[in-house]
């Protein structure tokens, strides 16, 4: 499929590297670029000889559609669509990224927010179509799809139907979050624009460790995450258990994030963001070879998607510095100092500094408890040693005559369960 991009902006100089990225991801071959700076026109987005420049743009270079890098009203994409040859499709920035969206969904959840959010970007359209249908206009011509007069009622009905599913997925989500936390692992999320190397990443901390090992306790950990130069290769979410120390981290990729998203984007992929929403620490991980005006457009990006509903600490990760001199990155650490407090710079390709990452993870997780037992020697006591050991940090571990003393550190959880199970342990050795 061959394509043209365009892009309006109001003030400035337009830049197309990104939906040139995101119609490749998509599949397209980008043919052909156009820009304008002006005020949005109500009819057409741009103006009206600017669409008829794009009009001969598309049939000099026999594209087969035209990519607009803004959000086009059901009436604009109508109406750019008269101007277009014969069999050309407009497709704006959301038709795009949820068409990429749909290209990558494996899992019934990925499927089911594509569909939503698919559904919810048609409705207002289903509206238009019915109005140019009393005007006896066709809209499916000019790329709108044909009208269907019930068309809008069932859209509401799968929305509603979509939600449910939705609802009773996140909360068997939220249930394997609890045992996760009450078998002693810390959940860490990996946020961030989209094509950062947050998979990458995940790979790096991840390597030493074989989540094989650890089938049988959480048999829905994915065992792996893609790594690739294209964007949105991550669309549901990806666990592994990553070794950072002495703390069991399970660490969870998820969907990138993008600018200029509407509302309706976001909230439908919200079981898939509730990862990161309900992590104990966010790696918010940025792509540090970039320009600082890129870095900090897309760090805003980050924390106004993550402001309302997150609940852990953010720690700013930035990768890639086998990119980057250290002068550069020095110079940029400094820029984005508001935005970014005290960021760790790694690279997950080459592993350098990603022991420091490490570290950082242990000190920023909720704090650990000290805890010591006095155990009876009796027939089910080496099965709670055994248990504290699966669960906790031990740090010593003796023999006294009859008694066994374990002293380890664990989350606040992990050690009430520790003595929960202790005394159950006394009582049934003083009775």
């Amino acid at each position: 499929m061959r394509a043209v991009v365009a892009k309006r902006v109001e003030r400035g100089d337009a830049d197309l590297s990104e939906i040139r990225d995101l119609a490749r991801s998509a599949g397209y071959e980008v043919v052909g670029e156009l820009t304008q700076t002006r005020e949005e026109d109500a009819a057409y987005a741009f103006g009206e000889g600017k669409v008829e420049e794009l009009a001969a743009l598309t049939a000099r270079t026999d594209a087969d559609a035209v990519i607009v890098d803004n959000r086009l009203g059901p009436y604009q994409t109508f109406n750019i669509g008269g101007k277009l040859p014969d069999r050309v499709e407009v497709v704006d920035r959301f038709t795009l990224i949820l068409d990429i969206f749909g290209q990558r969904a494996r899992t019934r959840k990925a499927q089911l927010q594509v569909e939503l959010a698919e559904l919810r970007y048609e409705l207002p359209r289903a509206e238009a179509k019915t109005s140019l249908a009393k005007r006896d206009e066709r809209p499916g011509f000019m790329g709108l799809g044909e009208y269907d007069e019930s068309r809008e009622r069932d859209i509401k009905n799968q929305i509603a139907e979509i939600k449910r599913e939705l609802d009773a997925i996140a909360e068997k989500a939220e249930t394997r979050r609890d045992q996760r936390r009450e078998s002693g692992f810390d959940l860490v999320a990996l946020a961030g624009y989209t094509n950062a190397g947050k998979s990458t990443l995940m790979r790096r901390l991840a390597a030493e460790l074989d989540v094989d090992e650890n089938e049988d306790r959480h048999p829905d950990l994915d065992t792996t995450a893609e790594s690739e130069d294209r964007l949105f290769t991550t669309l549901g979410t990806t666990t592994r258990r990553a070794d950072t120390g002495k703390r069991d981290v399970l660490l969870t990729d998820t969907v990138g994030f993008v600018s200029d998203l509407p509302h309706w984007l976001v909230e439908s992929f919200e079981s898939t963001l509730d990862s990161v929403y309900h992590a104990d620490l966010v790696l918010l991980v940025v792509d540090a070879s970039e320009s600082v005006e890129a870095m900090r457009e897309k760090l805003v990006t980050c924390h106004d998607t993550l402001y309302e509903r997150n609940e852990a600490p953010i720690v700013t990760v930035l990768n890639k510095i086998d990119r980057v001199d250290d002068d550069a990155l020095a110079e940029k650490r400094e820029a984005l100092s508001a935005l970014a407090p005290n960021p760790v710079a790694v690279s997950g390709l080459t592993g350098d500094c990603v022991d420091g990452l490490r570290d950082r993870i242990e000190d920023e997780l909720p704090d650990w408890r000290f805890e010591r037992l006095v155990l009876p020697m009796a027939d089910d006591t080496m099965s709670l040693v055994s248990w504290v050991h699966d669960h906790a940090n031990v740090e010593g571990e003796t023999y006294e005559g009859e008694q066994v003393v374990l002293e380890f550190e664990a989350r606040p959880s992990i050690v009430e369960r520790a003595r929960a199970k202790a005394s159950d342990l006394a009582a049934v050795e003083s009775a």
